[in-house]
């Protein structure tokens, strides 16, 4: 199983940027698959899930309106759409996957995970 994030960066408050993240190794349209993220001295923050078999989708309180999570069945990679960054949104982003059927959006759900990808949003 592998999951690989690609599209982190640097970015001024207001820009955006869009994750992607490459999977291989599992029956990627039987997942649900999450973005977590994690700042340094805090703990891993559920940003947004989605269930591949039916779509449906779960974003935390804090991005919710500005990121927008899909996925590609096709590719077997998932997407992450942040707009309007903001600092705060600074932290590395997690993909995983989870073999749970429905929207859990906690981490401990969730079997397969990638390394990360670093999203910087400066001031």
């Amino acid at each position: 199983v592998q999951l690989v994030e690609s599209g982190g960066g640097l970015v001024h408050t207001g820009g955006s940027l869009r994750l992607s993240c490459a999977t291989s190794g599992f029956t990627f349209e039987h997942y649900t698959m999450g973005w977590f993220r994690q700042a340094p001295g805090k703990e891993r923050e559920a940003v947004s899930c989605i269930s591949n078999s039916d779509g449906l989708t779960y974003y935390g309180d804090s991005v919710r309106g500005r990121f927008t999570i899909s996925s590609d069945n096709a590719k077997n990679t998932v997407y992450l759409e942040m707009n309007s960054l903001k600092p705060e949104d600074t932290a590395g982003y997690y993909c995983a996957a989870s073999t749970m059927a429905i929207v859990l959006c906690t981490p401990e759900w969730y079997e397969h995970w990638g390394q990360g990808t670093q999203v910087t949003v400066s001031s």
